[in-house]
């Protein structure tokens, strides 16, 4: 029988964090230690939530020290949590109470330019990662957690959808593979995900089992909401297989690759001028547009390079991407920029629409622009091209209504 568990982490770099050590006993009651910078703060309220957590569990005998660092009351009910779960057989969640901004919804076909990834076990890199306003906020429960701590970042993970200030941006959260993956939805889907990033998808299947769970879980919890999927591409057979992934359940909203496994499957380095992937790359954007959703580029791994990630969007733009992920976020301000339209697109845009009205005022039923004639696509492009500019801030909204 297991007496003893530890979670959170400690040392010299380590902030806004807690490390827990437990110990149930026979007796002796509650033995509390606290060790922190800020207890002559927070020590009283750390310790009444510590007691509510031990209340909602029925511990009365306890030894527990704790090294905190400046932890969040979500952090510590996290590793508190993750302490009891493991030594007691028990599936009662604590919960601390839903913030009235981690309850709104998204869209589809929202933007996402950007996406920013965030450690699932490091709540320092988590708590100011939205000033940076990236469109997406990923939770990442896969590789940024190192296999023996990914018990406790699905607490960590699951208190921040609840608790955590994503200043706006989309609540993303990237599940592990297989069963893995699919044990972990029970920790994001009722505390109101907006996206779901599933690694590694090589079939349509992986997505309807993924799919086939997410709404086992929200008919338990009567759950209305949409939650978006977007699958990450990453092998030659996934590559492959990209447009059965791309339609295979009405959910999926975009489809990324990542370059970093993709490239290791094929057995090749991976290169700054990436012609080792053009091939997969369009592969995406050609199976993601044929699906009707959105096509997202892998991640720009050097962050120390602008110019070169500014050059790396450009083309990724020029492929038909609409977005990446970023690994830092200095990059966020760059994939913007450069994702956005720039003047001249939006000056050619404008041009085409103007000659679309013109065409439909004068009862036309063709348009013309100079001396080439215009079709729908090239118009529902231009229109689109416009919004792009309006939500970006580069065109004002009554720009038709407005002399150049």
């Amino acid at each position: 029988m297991i007496t003893q568990a530890v979670a959170g982490n400690k040392g010299k770099k380590v902030r806004s964090d807690c490390h827990i050590e437990m110990e149930i006993c026979n007796s002796g009651g509650r033995q509390i230690e606290i060790q922190s910078k800020v207890d002559v703060m927070f020590g009283k309220a750390n310790r009444e939530l510590i007691n509510d957590i031990l209340d909602f569990y029925n511990i009365e005998n306890v030894k527990i020290q704790m090294f905190d660092t400046g932890a969040l009351p979500f952090v510590i009910a996290a590793r508190m949590e993750a302490c009891i779960r493991k030594i007691e057989n028990t599936d009662k969640a604590f919960l601390l109470n839903i913030e009235d901004f981690n309850t709104t919804d998204t869209l589809k076909e929202q933007q996402r330019f950007s996406r920013l990834y965030l450690p699932g076990n490091s709540p320092s890199m988590m708590l100011n990662a939205g000033i940076h306003k990236p469109n997406g906020l990923i939770l990442d429960l896969e590789d940024a957690v190192a296999p023996l701590k990914k018990h406790e970042a699905r607490f960590l993970v699951r208190n921040a959808l609840r608790s955590l200030n994503f200043y706006g941006a989309e609540r993303m959260v990237r599940i592990n593979q297989g069963e893995r993956g699919l044990e972990d939805l029970k920790y994001v889907v009722p505390h109101h995900v907006n996206l779901i990033l599933i690694p590694k998808v090589e079939e349509a299947q992986q997505l309807i089992d993924v799919q086939n769970k997410i709404d086992e879980i929200k008919e338990e919890y009567n759950i209305t909401h949409p939650i978006w999927l977007m699958p990450i591409i990453e092998s030659a057979k996934g590559v492959l297989n990209a447009y059965a992934i791309a339609q295979a359940t009405p959910t999926v909203s975009s489809m990324a690759i990542g370059l970093e496994d993709y490239t290791a499957d094929l057995g090749v380095r991976r290169t700054q001028e990436a012609h080792e992937s053009n091939f997969a790359r369009n592969m995406v954007v050609t199976a993601s547009v044929a699906a009707g959703i959105q096509a997202i580029d892998s991640v720009y791994s050097d962050v120390s390079d602008m110019k070169g990630l500014a050059e790396n969007v450009k083309t990724s733009k020029s492929i038909g991407f609409t977005g990446m992920g970023c690994i830092h976020p200095r990059q966020v301000r760059v994939i913007h920029d450069n994702y956005a339209p720039d003047m001249v697109e939006i000056e050619k845009a404008k041009k085409i629409y103007r000659a679309f009205i013109e065409a439909k005022e004068k009862g036309l039923g063709v348009v013309s622009l100079g001396t080439k004639m215009i079709d729908a696509p090239v118009v529902k492009r231009a229109e689109k091209l416009i919004k792009l500019a309006i939500d970006t801030g580069k065109l004002d909204k009554d720009w038709i209504n407005i002399g150049d």
